[in-house]
């Protein structure tokens, strides 16, 4: 699995992790909603960090898990993923 993180791939994640089916579309046009706003906690979110790093083979910290909004979290994902060569 190469390449950036996608809203279709956290789409995804939410659904298999939290139980969440979410548009990714609407994550994508709604740049300031909140995690909370799409009723994704904090738990959810490290289980989404830790398949990641899993998939990934690269770990993505606590910056990651600190992200409070899709864009910001896939941005901090898709840099640290870019750092590390993956």
């Amino acid at each position: 699995m190469n390449g950036p993180v996608t809203f279709d791939e956290l789409a995804a994640l939410m659904k298999a992790r939290a139980g969440l089916s979410v548009d990714p579309r609407e994550m994508e046009r709604r740049p300031d909603a909140t995690f909370a706003e799409f009723d994704l906690d904090s738990l959810g979110l490290l289980g989404i960090v830790a398949e990641l790093e899993k998939r990934y083979g690269s770990p993505l910290g606590n910056e990651a898990e600190g992200c409070k909004n899709p864009h910001a979290f896939l941005e901090n994902v898709n840099n640290q993923l870019t750092a590390a060569g993956v």
